[in-house]
């Protein structure tokens, strides 16, 4: 495409990238009220997703298109940067698209995989692997670790059940959860699908930010944060790069302070001067310098330095 292409179509796609990425930004957050699940154990929080199915649910869809928006800013963040230089290789807009797509899709699954865990596990339809000997040893020994308050404070026991008995009773039935988890149809495929995204999301991420800071697309901070940040999702640092895309959808909208960088309105690269480069032009006289006269005089006489002319012999 020619510039002044290039120009119209990211102006007309500005508004809506905007909007699905703060959207994008909004159902993640929203996601995380909704779920109403709780519980300490693996078979505390499958009972809460049995008693919260609808809840679960409506998380776990939110968050599914939460993460199919985010197509959207980075596959435009992307185009704009492949626009101003062809050294970006093109063929990495698969990734850009995939990557969020596989964590949607993730997301949707999970929802579904734990309703199927929580279910089977209600039902009684799912044995510990862990025997009841195992248990018995591993709540001694905790017994011993913790001193005899402290174990009865962690395992209170019912009536006529001792703080031992009940410790035994959480451990297998935590067992029993796990197994539930494990076995349920669609977990191999939402864990598969969860770790391509999220690997694809840092490489993608990384990728697109270092090709919009070296055309001048992104100021280095904010370009060097989202390829941090890309890496940083791994760990669960998703609130930083939640700020990130909040940055971005109200720079596409040219709505941050000092405006967008030049090389969107000049759709073309302009690359960030160097800190060396920078400390060159400040270190430049305002008037230039001319080798063979030393300082030139202004043109308008004023009373600015004269020329020095060079002595000849």
């Amino acid at each position: 495409m020619t510039r002044a292409e290039t120009l119209e179509q990211e102006s007309r796609w500005a508004l809506p990238v905007a909007i699905a990425t703060l959207l994008a930004v909004a159902l993640i957050i929203a996601s995380g009220f909704v779920n109403s699940v709780s519980g300490d154990g693996a078979a505390e929080v499958l009972r809460s997703v049995d008693e919260n199915a609808g809840s679960v649910t409506l998380s776990g869809l939110m968050q599914a298109l939460a993460f199919i928006l985010l197509i959207a800013p980075l596959v435009y963040l992307f185009r704009a940067a492949r626009a101003r230089t062809d050294r970006v290789r093109g063929q990495l807009i698969g990734l850009v698209v995939i990557a969020p797509l596989f964590l949607g899709l993730s997301a949707g699954l999970a929802a579904f995989s734990q309703q199927e865990a929580a279910d089977e596990f209600v039902a009684g339809k799912v044995q510990p692997t862990l025997t009841a000997a195992e248990a018995k040893e591993d709540c001694r020994e905790e017994r011993d670790d913790l001193g005899e308050e402290d174990f009865a404070e962690e395992f209170d026991p019912g009536k006529g059940e001792t703080a031992t008995a009940a410790c035994e009773n959480r451990k297998l039935e935590d067992d029993a959860a796990s197994e539930a988890r494990t076995d349920a149809s669609l977990a191999p495929l939402a864990t598969g699908m969860g770790l391509a995204g999220a690997l694809g999301l840092v490489v993608a991420l990384f990728y697109t930010c270092l090709w919009a800071m070296r055309t001048g697309l992104l100021t280095r901070f904010w370009g060097s944060l989202g390829m941090a940040l890309g890496v940083a999702t791994l760990f669960g640092l998703l609130p930083f790069l939640l700020i990130w895309l909040i940055y971005v959808a109200f720079m596409v909208m040219g709505k941050v302070p000092g405006g967008r960088p030049p090389a969107w309105a000049a759709g073309e690269a302009i690359p960030w001067p160097t800190p060396g480069e920078k400390a060159a032009a400040e270190l430049e006289p305002e008037d230039g310098w001319d080798e063979d006269a030393g300082k030139i005089e202004p043109e308008d006489g004023g009373g600015g330095p004269k020329r020095k002319r060079k002595q000849r012999e």
